[in-house]
């Protein structure tokens, strides 16, 4: 999993010719601790880029997209967010909701 910062989102993100999954998150957040594992094994099975956007560290990229609440990830192609997810899930959940399928 990649980390995201306001220095190499862009590159990583918006100029990224594969999709890319990206999970808004917060060290204090019970739920993203526990989705975080999720994400990892989802990667390695399905080889989706997957990076990780600390929202206290880089709140002006979280208000880019509206993002209210956390763990919220964003399915990003071409650059842009094509679906969001809000909430911790399931595995099998995650997989059918990003069409890993």
């Amino acid at each position: 999993m990649i980390t995201l910062t306001t220095d190499n989102y862009e590159e990583q993100v918006l100029r990224n010719d594969k999709p890319v999954l990206v999970e808004f998150w917060a060290e204090w957040c019970g739920p993203c601790r526990m989705v975080g594992p999720v994400l990892e094994q989802i990667e390695a099975e399905h080889g989706l880029t997957i990076g990780k956007l600390d929202t206290d560290a880089h709140p002006e990229i979280m208000a880019r997209y509206g993002v209210m609440a956390v763990p919220t990830m964003l399915l990003f192609e071409n650059g842009e967010p094509v679906k969001q997810i809000v909430g911790a899930k399931p595995k099998r959940m995650l997989v059918a909701e990003l069409g890993l399928t």
